[in-house]
């Protein structure tokens, strides 16, 4: 199935950018009349006629919308650490939008070798992947803030907050992933997951989350790289309120 994305979506027309356009045009060789299947990367795909054909920037007529298209019953924040190896990171992004993801928040951490990270490359691979999955809505992919920050910033909300670290904390113990999220109610499928940088979270990043109330968890025996803690995490996420 041929997914397109438009920014553009005004009445009953959809505008494919340059790009979009191209693909569809000179790549998959639709003409005017042709019929596609366009995602408006807010959770809604249109079934489509198109009425241009231009590779510049063709348009399409709104036959028929489907709200929810691809969608999933929760909302999910991850917070991560951008790895030092940025191939790394992107891999994270791809995967956990395959997965089903509603934000990507890159926190910087006291131990983060990556201190900058630009988030436009990251953007394009969560569209990219929507579409590849068979989703209408596109992730978020914040502008990064430290992770001291993102915790203050989030010291009020109602959504499950989760921490996940690898160092004993005799005053916090941790439970699994799989537990906190089995003890949320239908209420709580609002999720945050911090996920700290490949030298962990400091003591002091910690605390500052336990006492702004997020729980502290861990993911299982094995000491798992950024990334992979990241998707393990989105999936835990998947499978607990996934029918």
């Amino acid at each position: 199935m041929e997914l397109f994305y438009a920014e553009e979506i005004t009445g009953s027309l959809c505008s494919l950018s340059q790009d979009e356009a191209a693909h569809c045009v000179r790549v998959l060789r639709h003409r005017s009349g042709d019929e596609i299947n366009v995602i408006d990367g807010e959770g809604t795909m249109y079934r489509c006629r198109l009425v241009s054909d231009s590779p510049k920037s063709c348009q399409a007529e709104i036959v028929e919308a489907f709200p929810g298209w691809g969608s999933h019953p929760y909302r999910l924040n991850m917070a991560v650490c951008p790895t030092k190896n940025n191939d790394r990171f992107e891999w994270f992004v791809e995967k956990a939008t395959e997965v089903g993801v509603d934000v990507i928040s890159p926190v910087i951490g006291d131990h983060s070798e990556r201190k900058v990270y630009k988030t436009e490359r990251a953007s394009k691979i969560a569209l990219s992947a929507a579409k590849q999955s068979l989703k209408s809505a596109v992730p978020e992919v914040a502008e990064p803030v430290s992770v001291r920050d993102f915790i203050k910033a989030n010291a009020s909300s109602d959504a499950l907050r989760l921490i996940a670290y690898c160092f004993e904390d005799e005053s916090h113990p941790r439970t699994s992933v799989k537990a906190a999220l089995a003890k949320s109610s239908e209420a709580s499928r609002d999720v945050i997951i911090l996920i700290g940088p490949e030298g962990d979270f400091s003591r002091e990043e910690a605390s500052l989350a336990i006492d702004s109330g997020f729980i502290p968890v861990h993911l299982g025996a094995s000491r798992l790289r950024t990334e992979t803690a990241a998707v393990t995490a989105a999936e835990a996420v998947y499978f607990t309120f996934m029918d």
